[in-house]
Parts: C-alpha cells; sequence; structure tokens
C-alpha cells in the first residue's frame, strides 16, 4: 500500500513503520485509538451528528435543539391528528345518530321511572285497602259465629 492510500485500520506493523522510534505499547494504543475513532465517525454517521460538527468539536447544543424541534413537531402534529379525528367523530352521522338514540332512551327510561313510581303508590294504597278487607272479614267472622252460637243456644238448650 502507498502511503498516501488510507486503509480502516491500520496494522501495528505499518503503524511502526510509520513511526520507528515508537514501543509496541504505544503502537497497540494507536492502532486502538485509530479504530475507536473511526467506529465514532461512523456512528456519526448514522445518527446526523456529523453535521454539527465544526474541527473537531461537535455543538451539541444546535445538535439537541434540533432534536427537540423535530420532536416538538411530531407532538404537534399528532395533536392535531387527535382533534381533528375527535371533531369529526363528534359531528359524523353515526355520532348524532347514537346521541339522538341515547336521548331517545334517557326519555324512555324517565317514563318507565314514573310510571314505576305511580304504580308503587297504588300498590300501596292497595296494600293498605286490602289490610283493612282483613280486618273487616275477621270482625263479620266473628259476628257470624256469636250469631250461630246464639241461635243455637236459643234453640236447644
Amino acid at each position: 500500500m502507498d502511503k498516501g492510500e488510507e486503509q480502516d485500520n491500520p496494522t501495528l506493523f505499518e503503524i511502526m513503520q510509520d513511526d520507528p522510534d515508537i514501543t509496541y505499547n504505544e503502537a497497540a494504543k494507536l492502532q486502538e485509538e485509530s479504530r475507536l475513532s473511526r467506529d465514532a465517525k461512523a456512528a456519526q454517521e448514522k445518527e446526523g451528528v456529523k453535521k454539527y460538527q465544526t474541527g473537531k468539536e461537535i455543538d451539541y447544543h444546535r445538535y439537541w435543539k434540533d432534536m427537540y424541534d423535530k420532536e416538538h413537531k411530531l407532538r404537534q402534529e399528532a395533536q392535531g391528528e387527535t382533534t381533528i379525528v375527535k371533531g369529526i367523530g363528534m359531528n359524523s352521522p353515526e355520532m348524532k345518530e347514537s346521541q339522538a338514540r341515547i336521548k331517545e332512551l334517557e326519555n324512555s327510561l324517565a317514563i318507565a321511572l314514573e310510571i314505576n313510581e305511580s304504580h308503587q303508590r297504588y300498590n300501596g294504597k292497595l296494600q293498605t285497602r286490602v289490610t283493612e278487607l282483613e280486618e273487616d272479614n275477621k270482625k263479620l267472622a266473628h259476628q257470624v259465629e256469636d250469631i250461630k252460637l246464639n241461635m243455637v243456644r236459643k234453640a236447644g238448650l
């Protein structure tokens, strides 16, 4: 390989050829740093961080502001869609029909409750009347018994 041609990850031999005064451990560290910087660049490109890089530093403020703006826009769009769906849902023919049916059922329920209440009052009056009639019946039964005893006494005894 030519010296001008770059390799993805240089070997220890190539690193030591470029700088013969370094030790094996230093060359291994350089190789590791080269690999890490290459991996970091790949990750930055994947995340789109590269456009925020100025020289060797990354403008994190701009990066996070853009990320915030994207998320804020997505949230606003989602809220807008939800509002539209709710608005359409409340004014749809099915919803209007359902609301009319609910009112009709509520009216029917109110009428049924009113009828139930009047029947309960009427049944209460009927129950008191039945009780009065039972008492009158018992009194009449005693009177009839007394009359029969009086007739038996007059007839034979």
